[in-house]
């Protein structure tokens, strides 16, 4: 049962943080569904392990009551004989209550440490199934995000050819950094910036139009003159 609560404390106390950093890095969710199946396996474990440890409180429970209520009636036995001067009778009233004693502080004492077992078990329960919930939820996210990266990145290479094929130079793109939000940024920038170099290409393009179209009225009225 240590070693079970062991592996839990490890995985509960696992670094989120450092999981999604290095599935970032890797861009791939390998490591995080494989903390999933990790936790996932271990959930069932638990939920074994309590289960016979529930079982086993509640035998202990009913074998302490049991002995308290012979203990009970001894008690009140003994305290009768006496008032009756059958001093044999409470002599072996007494000896069968300090045995019957002895194993109620037996089961009592048992009873104690299984119902912390118990409960430590419950506890370690609770917590990996919020950690499961809060990386699921985070996966989700991550999946989302690297697809909007790779997608974003075609877009920027999309339209880097489409620049190239029209003779205008790449824009300098700085490295790509560690995280999928830095990668996103970038990803926006590079298309920002061949948005804005497409632009200045019409810009280019409508205002040569429209200084010759000023030179040819300049002609006109040349002519006319």
């Amino acid at each position: 049962m240590a070693t079970l609560l062991e592996k839990v404390s490890t995985l509960v106390s696992a670094n989120l943080h450092a999981l999604v950093d290095k599935a970032l890095q890797s861009n791939s969710m390998a490591v995080i569904d494989q903390y999933i199946r990790d936790v996932d396996n271990n959930l069932d474990a638990l939920e074994d392990a309590a289960a016979t440890v529930g079982g086993q409180v509640k035998t202990l429970q009913r074998k302490r009551d049991e002995f308290k209520k012979q203990m009970d009636e001894l008690d009140r036995n003994i305290d009768i004989f006496l008032t009756q001067g059958k001093e044999d009778l409470a002599r072996a009233a007494q000896t069968k209550f300090n045995s019957t004693k002895g194993l109620f502080e037996t089961y009592a004492a048992q009873l104690e440490r299984q119902e912390s077992e118990y409960k430590a078990l419950l506890d370690a329960r609770l917590k990996l199934q919020a950690k499961l919930t809060t990386i699921r939820q985070q996966r989700e996210e991550m999946a989302a995000l690297l697809d909007l990266a790779k997608a974003k990145e075609i877009t920027a290479r999309t339209i880097r050819s489409l620049d190239d094929l029209a003779g205008v130079g790449d824009a300098d793109v700085a490295r790509m950094a560690e995280g999928i939000r830095t990668r996103l940024d970038q990803a926006s920038a590079r298309s920002e910036i061949a948005a804005q170099n497409l632009d200045q290409q019409m810009d280019d393009v409508l205002g040569r139009g429209e200084l010759d179209a000023q030179l040819e009225e300049r002609k006109r009225r040349l002519g006319r003159q």
